[in-house]
């Protein structure tokens, strides 16, 4: 504490980042006034926040924030009904406009988050390491995210290329995505020129003919832009383990990732 201002804990907003948040995140109260007087929303977003790189449950948020049931409950409600989205959708716009989110080309991966959820819960599949979920992401050359997506993890990736095209947070695609060997596929390459107008550039797997030229694959060299964006968003201890047993919670837990990693840059 500094001359009896508290100090703000580790993940919460600052007074920058809350001035930019404050009209995306706004809690809609109930048309007749009824009810209770909602709980300050900065204070509500900071023990969300604080859940995220602590992976605890939400019984254990500190007496600091706002009861657990209350941050919990608006951070479902900011997943469905979209503010969340919009709120991601409008800070990509911003990075866009001062040029750190280009679309020259976007990198294509996915990760694997060990399912911890009770009762199973949705879109949890088995793989040789276990149940668990698939996180996919297209970041551009600035290791920024373009888009995310989650899934169950027994699907191929290349069967989870479209939709993860379709959580783009910005309206227009790159040009090109940039993969690993497991990408190389003649039917996906004509799906994105067909459908998208989007080349995909992966190396050839060892058992087929090389036909990628060899300039182009130039830009492969890339590829640990997408490592650095999943390294960023594994030191949320949420997203490595996952324990929502509804899909869009988790995949709301890994857009607030995003979120404070494009935060760092405005």
């Amino acid at each position: 504490m500094l001359l009896g201002v508290p100090m703000r804990g580790r993940g919460e907003v600052s007074n920058e980042e809350w001035a930019v948040l404050e009209p995306l995140l706004h809690f809609r109260q109930r048309p007749d006034g009824r009810g209770r007087p909602p709980q300050d929303t900065r204070a509500v977003l900071n023990g969300v926040l604080w859940i995220l790189p602590t992976g605890a449950q939400w019984r254990e948020l500190p007496k600091k924030y706002p009861p657990y049931q209350t941050c919990h409950r608006r951070f479902q409600q900011w997943v469905r009904s979209g503010q969340l989205n919009k709120a991601l959708r409008a800070l990509a716009r911003e990075l866009h406009g001062h040029g750190l989110l280009p679309l020259e080309a976007g990198l294509l991966d996915g990760t694997f988050a060990s399912a911890k959820c009770e009762k199973g819960g949705l879109a949890v599949g088995p793989t040789k390491r276990g149940k668990g979920t698939k996180i996919m992401a297209i970041a551009a050359v600035t290791s920024l995210p373009l888009a995310v997506t989650v899934d169950s993890a027994s699907p191929h990736e290349t069967k989870l290329v479209e939709e993860t095209l379709a959580g783009s947070f910005l309206d227009e695609l790159p040009a090109r995505l940039i993969g690993d060997r497991a990408y190389d596929s003649d039917p996906l390459d004509r799906r994105l020129e067909r459908d998208y107008g989007i080349e995909l550039i992966a190396p050839n797997r060892e058992n087929r003919s090389q036909t990628q030229d060899g300039r182009e694959l130039r830009r492969y060299k890339r590829r640990w832009c997408v490592e650095r964006l999943f390294a960023w968003l594994q030191w949320f201890r949420r997203l490595v383990t996952r324990y929502e047993y509804h899909i869009e919670n988790f995949l709301g837990m890994v857009c607030l990732g995003c979120m404070r990693i494009m935060l760092r840059y405005l």
